[in-house]
């Protein structure tokens, strides 16, 4: 595998190495970013 990214049909997701040396990258950080927005929006409408 040349890369690692994040993202399956139920949500974002990284994978980090133990010792934390693997950040998120810009891919993985906007793909959580819309599922951060998504779900807040659909919270909104459900609150009324």
């Amino acid at each position: 595998m040349s890369a690692v990214r994040g993202g399956t049909p139920y949500g974002a997701t990284t994978i980090a190495g133990g010792d934390g040396s693997r950040q998120p990258s810009q891919e993985e950080l906007a793909i959580a970013r819309y599922q951060g927005e998504h779900v807040a929006g659909l919270a909104v409408k459900l609150h009324g």
